[in-house]
């Protein structure tokens, strides 16, 4: 069974698909399961930057199906206060919302290290429903240019026959693909190590995605992973498509691939670090943001590496609070970031 959502009114440019879930932050240095205080943050990836889209301006819509809970109804005033537009949010009254436990160093990175609150028929986010998606789609297609999505929504039967379908929907309709691969192999398989690649299974899963993708954006290790090499000009040009690829890499420099120009720029250092949950989903809403901005295929140089630069300030900002949503900077935010620092050249 689900309820109904409220629906702003806005028509979406972006729409985003998958998971919202609670990241459930450690002390530093401590075990989330068991070490006090823990700090419980609003995410998922998807989320995050349907969120940071709507905090740039950007109209967005979220698609993605929460519990009959607090944590969905924390989400519900989130997403309405940040002026997303619901008309895709399912709600399961069977199965909770999922709550990821969030392991942090002292330097503030993150690992995740498993999951809380399934109480046997396992979380909202697995049960994504056609049907229900079908009722909504139309109601969010009219002017949107782009599907936003990762591959998380893949590890379950019934999610993922969602995704695929909407992906389909998309493609008939003139969307573009990104697709921010996202990969966490404890959504696969809960006991697997959060730092091992993708079997075999999950590769022939996520592959079909990567041959649709107007734009791809990888973590290097997944670019090694997937394509034996973190290149962005070979990983385009190893896909029928050739789509634009970002390869991001943490602390050090971002490369791409992008209307055909090839660049790297040397990361932005954050004002401060608090936690670097979010900061990739935040780099992902703010090239969207700028793809947008410059519907354009056609993309010189100096034209890409801005793009690349202002979803790095975005990045980099998110890194100054805790979680991936309360942090995310405005346009105005961004520019101002920007003017403060010349970290930019290579």
């Amino acid at each position: 069974m689900t309820g109904t959502n409220p629906v702003h009114s806005n028509e979406p440019e972006v729409i985003c698909l998958g998971e919202a879930l609670v990241d459930r932050l450690g002390p530093l240095g401590g075990d989330p399961a068991v070490d006090q205080p823990v700090e419980d943050c609003l995410g998922g990836a998807p989320a995050n930057v349907a969120c940071g889209l709507a905090r740039l301006g950007r109209k967005v819509a979220f698609l993605g199906r929460l519990g009959d809970d607090a944590i969905g109804a924390r989400f519900r005033e989130l997403f309405d206060t940040r002026g997303v537009n619901l008309a895709g949010l399912q709600t399961d009254q069977r199965r909770p919302s999922r709550i990821v436990l969030v392991r942090r160093d002292l330097d503030g990175e993150r690992v995740f290290q498993g999951f809380a609150g399934d109480r046997g028929d396992g979380f909202a986010d697995q049960a994504l429903s056609i049907d229900e998606l079908a009722a909504s789609w139309p109601l969010l297609v009219g002017k949107a240019s782009w599907l936003l999505i990762g591959s998380i929504p893949l590890a379950t039967p019934a999610s993922a026959q969602a995704l695929l379908w909407c992906v389909e929907q998309a493609q008939t309709a003139g969307l573009e693909i990104a697709l921010d691969v996202n990969w966490r192999p404890t959504f696969w398989d809960p006991g697997r190590s959060p730092d091992s690649g993708p079997d075999e299974k999950a590769l022939q899963a996520i592959a079909p995605l990567l041959e649709r993708a107007s734009l791809l954006k990888l973590a290097r290790e997944e670019a090694v992973w997937f394509f034996d090499t973190d290149d962005p000009a070979v990983i385009a040009r190893s896909l029928p498509q050739q789509p634009d690829v970002v390869v991001t890499d943490g602390a050090r420099p971002v490369r791409w691939w992008i209307g055909g120009c090839v660049g790297e720029l040397a990361a932005l250092s954050p004002p401060s670090v608090v936690d670097t949950t979010g900061a990739g989903d935040a780099f992902t809403a703010g090239l969207l943001h700028q793809f947008l901005m410059d519907a354009s295929s056609q993309r010189d140089l100096i034209k890409a590496r801005e793009m690349v630069r202002f979803a790095a300030a975005c990045g980099a900002l998110v890194c100054g609070g805790a979680g991936g949503i309360d942090p995310q900077p405005s346009q105005m935010q961004v520019e101002e970031f920007l003017g403060s620092v010349a970290g930019d050249v290579n």
